[in-house]
C-alpha cells in the first residue's frame, strides 16, 4: 500500500513510500531535505520491517529542532500502521 506524509519541523516536505504485505518497507522518497542523505536512509530501511524501522529512527533530533528526517518517517510509519 503506497502512503504520503506531509513532514513537520524538517527540511523535507513530504514523504513517500509503500508498505508490503509482509510488514517491510518498498520503496521510500524525501521530498526536499539533504538528497544524499535521504536517499541512504531510502536504501537502508528498504526491505526492512516496519517495527524495526521505527524503533531505529524514532527521536533522531536534528540540530535541536526536536525532529529530524528520519523522526518525520518514524512518524510517518506509525501513523501508517495506525490506518492498516
Amino acid at each position: 500500500m503506497k502512503y504520503n506524509y506531509i513532514t513537520s519541523g524538517t527540511c523535507s516536505r513530504s514523504i513517500d513510500f509503500e508498505l508490503n504485505a509482509d510488514g517491510t518497507i518498498g520503496d521510500v522518497v524525501f521530498t526536499g531535505g539533504c538528497h544524499g542523505n535521504l536517499q541512504g536512509i531510502a536504501a537502508l530501511v528498504r526491505g526492512m520491517k516496519t517495527e524495526d524501522a521505527i524503533m531505529r529512527l524514532e527521536g533522531i533530533d536534528c540540530r535541536g529542532k526536536g525532529t529530524s528526517c528520519p523522526d518525520q518517517f518514524a512518524k510517518a510509519l506509525r501513523a501508517a500502521l495506525a490506518k492498516r
